[in-house]
């Protein structure tokens, strides 16, 4: 409804403001259009897809900004005539400001592509060689220019207070307006440089040789996956080697967590295959089987071993890709046998057990609170139907309705895979209702909660909807009692834990073969689409805590030596071979 409202009110100010133009009627005017530019800010927040779907019906922002300064201009000439000199100025102000628009957006435009021209980015390497500058203010290097359009706030405004403070207004505007593309002048000049493609490689050659690194981590994909390298980033900042980062996307590394470790990005394979300076590696190491993988994995003096980004009962836990790999690293015994029952080319002796050193703050205690937590915690949706294991498109709204009904009340943790919906829409629709869901059971008790409560009364419980990558998954898991999640490594992991945890069973197979083809859900309650399991794994006694701990042993090693030193150990085997 607030959609709508917003919607009528944007578009239903245009023809008003006309009206009140022609009648003329300044002081109506003047409220009208302040209106709509509070629609307009509006429905930016509100209806997010509105400023796309209006461009493709040809109204767009430009052209609803000109129609409210063609609206002012039309109430000068009606108040004060067209042969007043205020309403030349005014009309050569409104141009003006259009033109300076174009200028700045020229300048915006040609600084984005020039930094987009570099052949190599870095993060945590020393180029001051290249005398980077730094960027400008986010308002001024934005090429839609939106804060430039909304400078006629000024003269439309003024339009209403007289044709005098509209022209004055305008004239303020273009000063402004110009003041701030020609700040953008310096900005471009000192880019410039950067289109040295071999002047830039030479400099970063030079600092990645001064590092000498000895492991790569080397990581190719969409922005919503870079999880799957950072889990990897504080392990690797503990090994005895000298590692880095080598990324393929352009702006990646924005978004992988603070670290040490130096990275470097090339968009371009032909410039990565020709850049020599990370010759001093012996050893990379892949998070993702990506077509990409291959510029790397053609050079012949790097050994390369797949770390995948989870360990746990899916196909890509075991996928044929992986025999291009000259080693396979796993957790535990449960990721040998995995490849050995799919028998899918990768031998035997290139599978290696090295822990899963993330897991090490992972803790078996719950958040003490006087009521049980429960974090639901699905997968996406898969690159195809065989790969389909999540629950949130026929189970996920039932699931979070139940345990928000339930009684007693618990807490609800909702986090859903990053990837969420980025296949099938109908996992996003189902995501967008158990949000939708929590949302408007945290508002109604926020206008029930009394602002003084007594002494001895059960704290409000405040669910929580995790879509970005703070808190953790793991932070989740300690701040949880419970977990239900799918077939995922979320459910390997959260073993670490040892606590209680459901396993969705979507197919609805027989627990016996589900517990057979999924050995990580062993120790878990399986969860048909019924539901039927539910209320006992909510309510029930705990009488699993044994097999969790043997299942845990099973699929991430012994505890002695831990992680860490295993994965360590790895790393200088390979080093000791060559």
């Amino acid at each position: 409804m607030r959609k709508l409202i917003v919607i009528a009110v944007l578009l239903g100010c245009y023809p008003a403001l006309l009206v009140s133009a022609l009648w003329p009627a300044p002081a109506l005017f003047g409220l009208i259009a302040a209106t709509s530019y509070a629609a307009e800010y509006a429905a930016a927040g509100v209806v997010r897809q509105l400023p796309e779907v209006l461009s493709k019906v040809h109204l767009g922002l430009t052209l609803r900004f000109a129609a409210r300064e063609m609206a002012a201009l039309l109430l000068v000439a009606r108040t004060a005539g067209v042969d007043s000199p205020w309403f030349a100025a005014l009309a050569a102000g409104l141009f003006g400001i259009h033109a300076v628009r174009a200028v700045h957006t020229g300048l915006a435009l040609r600084l984005r592509q020039t930094l987009s021209m570099m052949p190599v980015t870095t993060r945590n390497l020393d180029v001051s060689a290249l005398r980077i500058p730094k960027l400008p203010p986010p308002f001024l290097r934005d090429s839609h220019s939106v804060r430039f359009l909304c400078l006629d706030v000024l003269p439309v405004l003024g339009a209403a207070a007289g044709a005098v403070v509209a022209a004055v207004g305008a004239g303020l505007a273009l000063l402004i307006g110009a003041t701030g593309a020609l700040a953008l002048l310096p900005y471009v000049r000192r880019v410039v440089p950067l289109t040295d493609k071999a002047r830039v490689i030479e400099v970063v050659g030079e600092q990645v040789k001064a590092y000498r690194p000895e492991v790569i981590l080397y990581f190719s994909g969409a922005t919503a996956a870079a999880y799957q390298a950072r889990m990897w980033l504080p392990t690797l900042e503990r090994i005895s080697r000298r590692a880095i980062v080598v990324l393929r996307e352009r702006g990646m590394a924005a978004h992988l967590e603070p670290t040490t470790l130096p990275m470097v990005c090339f968009p371009s394979s032909a410039d990565l295959m020709s850049f020599r300076a990370l010759s001093s590696a012996k050893l990379c190491l892949y998070v993702s089987n990506v077509g990409r993988n291959v510029h790397m994995l053609r050079i012949p003096t790097l050994r390369s071993a797949f770390l995948n980004h989870g360990d746990s009962d899916k196909e890509a836990s075991f996928n044929p890709f992986s025999r291009v790999y000259d080693e396979v690293w796993v957790a535990g015994p449960a990721g040998r046998d995995r490849y050995r029952r799919a028998r899918v080319g990768v031998r035997d002796e290139n599978i290696h057990e090295v822990g899963r050193p993330q897991l090490e703050g992972i803790s078996t205690e719950g958040p003490g609170l006087p009521y049980p937590t429960v974090l639901y915690a699905p997968t996406w949706e898969g690159w195809n139907d065989d790969l389909m294991h999540t629950s949130l498109i026929t189970m996920g709204p039932r699931i979070v309705r139940a345990l928000l009904d339930h009684d007693p009340p618990l807490r609800v943790i909702y986090k859903p895979h990053p990837l969420t919906g980025h296949r099938d829409k109908s996992a996003l629709r189902a995501h967008r209702r158990i949000v939708a869901m929590i949302e408007a059971l945290e508002l109604a008790k926020s206008k029930a909660r009394h602002p003084s409560r007594a002494a001895g009364e059960t704290p409000r419980i405040e669910h929580l909807i995790v879509t970005g990558p703070r808190p953790t998954l793991y932070e989740c898991f300690n701040q949880c009692d419970l977990l239900i999640s799918d077939i995922s490594s979320v459910v390997a992991d959260f073993l670490a834990s040892e606590k209680p945890y459901a396993v969705t069973n979507v197919a609805g197979m027989p627990e016996r073969a589900f517990h057979e083809r999924y050995p990580s859900a062993e120790a878990g309650v399986a969860l048909g689409p019924d539901l039927a399991g539910l209320a006992n794994f909510l309510d029930g006694e705990d009488t699993l805590a044994r097999a969790r701990v043997k299942l845990r042993s099973y699929l991430f090693g012994p505890e002695y030596p831990d992680a860490l030193t295993r994965f360590d150990a790895a790393v200088e085997r390979v080093f000791t071979r060559s």
